[in-house]
C-alpha cells in the first residue's frame, strides 16, 4: 500500500480527485479548438463573398458590355458635335462640324508621335487598350481621394469616350469604355487608332486635330514644325483653352516644357535637345493676327468665345469632345444689335479705335450679348469685353470703391458734405488733382459723384478704411492683396473687364443682389438626362439702401445738370443710372508717345436700367495710341446710348423703386433712422413718389418719301397736364403739348426709331416706340416693334465739352471735424487723375428740353 495514503479509501478518493482535475485541464484545452474553427469560418465566408462579388461583378460587366454601343468607323474618325442653344432654346451653333486637315498616319512625323505618346500614353504600343499599370495608380488615388479623383485613360480609351459614351465617371461608363477599348484594339491596328486620336482630338477653341492646329497656329504642315513647336501642340489637348499660345503664352510655355521633359524621360530626345528647345520663345513662329484664317465661325463669335472660356473654367472643356448640349444665356436680338453697332464704321470717329461691350440682364446676371471688338472673328482678335484685364477702369470704380462702402458702412446720406480741397497721397508729397485742376470746397457726395471729383472720392475711401472696402468689393469676387488710395479713383492695380463691370453695376439696379455674370445656364450630356447647372447663386452684396442711393446719385450723372459727366448716355423714356470713367498718361508717357496734352488711353461708360446693365470700354489696342479728340472721348457714352435705346425699344422698362429703407428730404436721400426730415413727412412723400406718369400709347410713324419726312401721332397719356418729349435714335429732337409731330429725315438715314415719353410734375413715363425703314418707295412702318437689323445712325453733331466750371455754393456747411487716419501702406503711384470733362447740353436745347436745331434734324410740332 502506498505510504502516502492512510487507507485504500483515502487513496481511492485522491485518485478520483486527480481524475476530476485532469478532466478540467482537458476541458480547458478544448477551448482553443473553437478559435481555430472561427478563423476557418471567417476565411470561408470571405472566400464565398469574394466569389459572389466576382461572379456578380463579372455578370454586371457582361451586362454593361452587352448594352454598350457598337463600334462605328465614321463615328470613330469624326468629332461628335456639341450644340449651343440661345435663351429661347433655339440652336445657333454646332461645334465639331468644322473643316479639318486630316492627316494619315504615314504623314505624321515620328518626333510628333513621340511627343504625343510621351505625354498621353507612353505604353500605347504595349497594352491592349487598358494600361493596368496606370490603372493601379489611379485606383490607389481614387481610394485615397474618392471615386473619379484620377483617371488612367489610354489613347484608345480616349477615342472610345469621345466617340460613343456620355460624360461622367460612373461605373457603367468605365466598364463600357474598357470593353469597347479592348474591342477597338482587336479590330483596328495601333497605327489606325493613333490616327483616329490624332485627327479627332480638340486642340483649342474650335480647332480639332493636330494637322488643323499646325496650320492654325504656325501656318505650315506638320513636317515643317520644329521640336518646340511639336511639343507645344502635343501638350494642348489636356486643357485646350488654357494652353492656347495666342491667348495664354506663359501657360503654353510651361506646358510645352513639361512635354519636353517627358520626351527626355522616355528617351525620345537627348538632354541637349531638351535644353535647347526650352530656351526657344513660345511665341517664335506663331502666326501674326493678320495672317490667321478662321476655320470655323458662328453667328455670334464673341459670345461663343465667352461660352468656351466659361466651360474651361468649370473644367468641362473635354466634354466638348464628347458631344454636349450647351444652353446659354444669349439673347439673339440683343446680340444682333450689338454686332450691327460695333461693325458699323460710321459709329466710330477713327478706323482703328476699338471697343469692348458687355450686356448683362440686371435681374439675373445672364450675359445677353457681347461685343468683343470691331469685326470680331473666331480664334482671331482680342475679345476686349472678356479679356481686357490690363486697362485701368478710371472713375467707374468710384461707386464700387468709395461711395458704396461709405453708404453701406457709415450710412452716409447723398447730401453728405465732403471737402474738395488740396491734398496729397498719404505718406507722399504727390498732389492729387481733379479733372479741372480746381477745388470746390464743401460739396455733397451726390455732386462729387456726378461731377466726378477725385479728392472727395479718395477722402470717402480713406474714411471707410481699406479693410471695410475690401469686405465690400469681396462680395463681387474682387480680392486684391493690397488696396491703395489710387484705387479709389480707378488708377491703381484693381482692373475689371467690361463683363465684370456690367455684372457689378447690375447689382446696383437689383436691390444690391449680385449674381456673377454668366453665359451658360446648364450643359446636358450626351445621354440627354445628365446635366450640370452653371447658374451662380445670388448674393446680397450690399443693403438695398446702398444700391438705391448709388442709383439715384448716378441718375444725375446722365442728367442735364451742370457738371454732369455722362449726359450723352441718357436714353429718353428709360430710367438710366451710370458712371463715366477715363484714365490718364503720366507727363513722361505723353512725351514718350508723342501725344498732345489731354490725351487719355481709355474711356469707359457703365450704366444700367432695371432690365439691362451695359459696360462699354473704348480705346486703342496699343495703349501708346491715345484718345485725343472729343468724339473719341464721347464714344463710350454714344455706344451705350445707341445700344440701350435699341434693346429697350418696345419693352416696358420699369423705373427703379425706392425701398422702404430709404427716405427722402428735399433732394437728398437718407438711410431710414439716420435722419428725420422735418417736412414733408416720409409717409406723405412716399405716397407722392408712388405716383407714376402714364405712358402715351399707339405711337404711329409714317414715312413720306416725296416729302422726305416722318409723320408721328400717338394717343394722349391718361395723366393730366402731361406734355411729350420726342427722340429719334435716342437723341432728343423736341417736345410738344399735342399728340402729333413731323420729322425731316436726314439724307443718309436708313432706319429711324422714334420714342415718345409723357412728362408731368417733373416725372417721366415709359416710352412708346415705333421704327420706320427709309427707302425710295413709301413703305408701311413697323409699329411698336423696334428694328434690330439696322444700326442706329451715329449722331452728326458732337457737343463741345463744357469749359466753365460751376461755382461752388456760397453757403456751405462746415467740413467734417474728424480727420481720417492716413493709410499706412505706400500707395502705388497712379497715372494722372481723371480728366474727363462735363458736357454741355446739345446746342439749341432750351431749359424746358425743346430742341430748336436748324439743320437736317429738324422737328415740327
Amino acid at each position: 500500500m502506498d505510504k502516502r495514503y492512510n487507507s485504500r479509501e483515502e487513496r481511492r478518493r485522491m485518485e478520483e480527485l486527480e481524475k476530476k482535475r485532469g478532466n478540467r485541464k482537458s476541458s480547458k484545452g478544448k477551448k482553443n479548438k473553437p478559435k481555430k474553427s472561427w478563423f476557418k469560418r471567417i476565411f470561408l465566408t470571405a472566400l464565398t463573398l469574394g466569389m459572389i462579388l466576382l461572379i456578380g461583378g463579372g455578370s454586371l460587366f457582361a451586362y454593361y458590355a452587352f448594352t454598350a454601343p457598337k463600334l462605328n468607323e465614321e463615328t470613330l474618325k469624326d468629332p461628335v458635335s456639341s450644340k449651343f442653344f440661345d435663351i429661347n432654346g433655339k440652336e445657333f451653333y454646332s461645334m465639331g462640324t468644322e473643316e479639318r486637315d486630316h492627316v494619315s498616319y504615314e504623314d505624321i512625323p515620328q518626333e510628333m508621335i513621340d511627343a504625343i505618346l510621351s505625354t498621353e500614353d507612353s505604353r500605347f504600343n504595349s497594352h491592349h487598350g487598358i494600361d493596368f499599370y496606370r490603372l493601379g495608380g489611379a485606383v490607389l488615388a481614387n481610394f485615397r481621394d474618392g471615386f473619379g479623383a484620377q483617371g488612367a485613360s489610354t489613347l484608345t480609351q480616349q477615342v472610345i469616350k469621345n466617340s460613343f459614351l456620355n460624360n461622367g465617371k460612373t461605373l457603367k461608363r468605365k466598364a463600357q469604355e474598357a470593353y469597347l477599348s479592348l474591342q477597338l484594339e482587336r479590330e483596328y491596328s495601333k497605327n489606325e487608332i493613333f490616327e483616329m486620336y490624332f485627327n479627332k482630338v480638340l486642340m483649342s477653341g474650335r480647332i480639332y486635330g493636330f494637322g488643323t492646329a499646325s496650320q492654325h497656329f504656325y501656318g505650315k504642315s506638320l513636317d515643317k514644325l520644329t521640336l518646340p513647336q511639336m511639343a507645344l501642340l502635343a501638350g494642348m489637348p489636356q486643357s485646350p483653352n488654357n494652353y492656347n499660345a495666342f491667348k495664354n503664352p506663359e501657360l503654353a510655355e510651361k506646358r510645352r516644357n513639361t512635354v519636353l521633359k517627358l520626351m527626355y524621360n522616355n528617351k525620345k530626345i537627348t538632354k541637349d535637345e531638351m535644353d535647347a528647345a526650352m530656351k526657344v520663345s513660345v511665341k517664335k513662329g506663331l502666326l501674326p493676327e493678320s495672317k490667321r484664317v478662321a476655320r470655323s465661325s458662328s453667328k455670334y463669335d464673341a459670345f461663343v468665345d465667352v461660352v468656351l472660356k466659361e466651360i474651361a473654367e468649370n473644367k468641362d472643356e473635354k466634354a466638348l469632345e464628347e458631344g454636349v448640349s450647351v444652353y446659354t444665356t444669349l439673347d439673339p436680338e440683343a446680340q444682333k444689335i450689338v454686332e450691327k453697332t460695333v461693325n458699323n464704321d460710321a459709329n466710330f470717329p477713327t478706323k482703328t479705335i476699338e471697343t469692348g461691350i458687355s450686356v448683362v440682364n440686371t435681374q439675373n446676371g445672364e450675359i445677353s450679348a457681347i461685343g468683343g471688338a470691331r469685326n470680331y472673328g473666331p480664334e482671331r482678335g482680342f475679345n476686349f469685353a472678356q479679356a481686357l484685364k490690363t486697362r485701368q477702369p478710371g472713375s467707374t470704380m468710384k461707386p464700387i470703391m468709395d461711395y458704396g462702402p461709405a453708404i453701406e458702412n457709415l450710412k452716409w446720406s447723398t447730401g453728405k458734405i465732403i471737402n474738395d480741397s488740396p491734398m496729397t497721397y498719404s505718406g507722399s508729397s504727390q498732389q492729387i488733382n481733379n479733372y479741372d485742376n480746381k477745388f470746390r470746397g464743401n460739396i455733397t457726395m451726390r455732386e462729387a459723384l456726378y461731377n466726378s471729383r477725385n479728392i472727395p472720392a479718395i477722402k470717402a475711401f480713406k474714411e471707410v478704411g481699406t479693410s471695410k472696402v475690401k469686405d465690400f468689393i469681396g462680395n463681387f469676387g474682387i480680392t486684391p492683396d493690397e488696396l491703395y488710395e489710387s484705387d479709389a479713383i480707378g488708377g491703381g492695380n484693381v482692373n475689371l473687364s467690361p463683363i465684370d463691370m456690367s455684372g457689378i453695376y447690375a447689382s446696383f439696379g437689383n436691390n444690391g443682389i449680385y449674381i456673377k455674370p454668366h453665359a451658360i445656364k446648364k450643359i446636358v450630356y450626351r445621354d440627354g438626362n445628365t446635366a450640370k447647372t452653371y447658374t451662380p447663386e445670388p448674393k446680397a452684396a450690399m443693403s438695398d439702401y446702398t444700391a438705391y442711393m448709388l442709383t439715384d446719385m448716378m441718375r444725375d450723372v446722365v442728367s442735364s445738370k451742370a457738371g454732369a459727366s455722362g449726359s450723352l448716355a441718357a436714353v429718353y423714356g428709360v430710367d438710366i443710372a451710370g458712371k463715366t470713367g477715363t484714365t490718364n498718361y503720366t507727363a513722361e508717357q505723353l512725351r514718350e508717345y508723342n501725344l498732345p496734352d489731354g490725351s487719355v488711353p481709355d474711356s469707359w461708360f457703365a450704366g444700367y436700367s432695371s432690365k439691362y446693365s451695359i459696360s462699354v470700354w473704348t480705346g486703342y489696342a496699343k495703349r501708346s495710341n491715345g484718345i485725343s479728340t472729343p468724339p473719341e472721348r464721347q464714344l463710350a457714352q454714344n455706344l451705350f446710348r445707341n445700344i440701350m435705346t435699341q434693346i429697350s425699344a418696345g419693352k416696358n422698362t420699369p423705373s427703379f423703386v425706392k425701398p422702404n429703407s430709404v427716405i427722402q428730404s428735399g433732394n437728398e436721400l437718407f438711410v431710414r433712422g439716420t435722419q428725420v426730415p422735418a417736412t414733408p413727412t416720409p409717409e406723405k412723400e412716399d405716397k407722392e413718389e408712388d405716383k407714376t406718369v402714364a405712358a402715351p400709347t399707339g405711337l404711329n410713324a409714317t414715312y413720306n418719301a416725296d416729302a422726305k419726312s416722318v409723320s408721328l401721332s400717338w394717343n394722349k397719356s391718361s395723366t393730366d397736364g402731361a406734355n411729350y418729349r420726342i427722340a429719334v435714335n435716342g437723341k432728343a429732337i423736341g417736345s410738344t403739348e399735342g399728340t402729333t409731330a413731323s420729322y425731316n429725315v436726314p439724307q443718309d438715314a436708313t432706319s429711324l426709331t422714334f420714342t415718345v415719353v409723357a412728362v408731368a410734375n417733373g416725372k417721366t413715363s415709359a416710352a412708346a416706340s415705333a421704327t420706320v425703314k427709309i427707302s425710295t418707295v413709301p413703305t408701311e412702318p413697323e409699329i411698336d416693334e423696334p428694328e434690330t437689323e439696322t444700326p442706329v445712325e451715329p449722331e452728326t453733331e458732337t457737343p463741345k465739352p463744357e469749359t466753365e466750371t460751376p461755382k461752388p455754393e456760397t453757403e456751405t456747411p462746415k467740413p467734417e471735424t474728424e480727420t481720417p487716419k492716413p493709410e499706412t501702406e505706400t500707395p502705388v503711384e497712379p497715372d494722372e487723375p481723371e480728366t474727363e470733362e462735363p458736357t454741355k447740353k446739345p446746342q439749341g436745347t432750351t431749359n424746358n428740353g425743346t430742341t430748336t436745331n436748324k439743320n437736317d434734324d429738324e422737328v415740327t410740332t
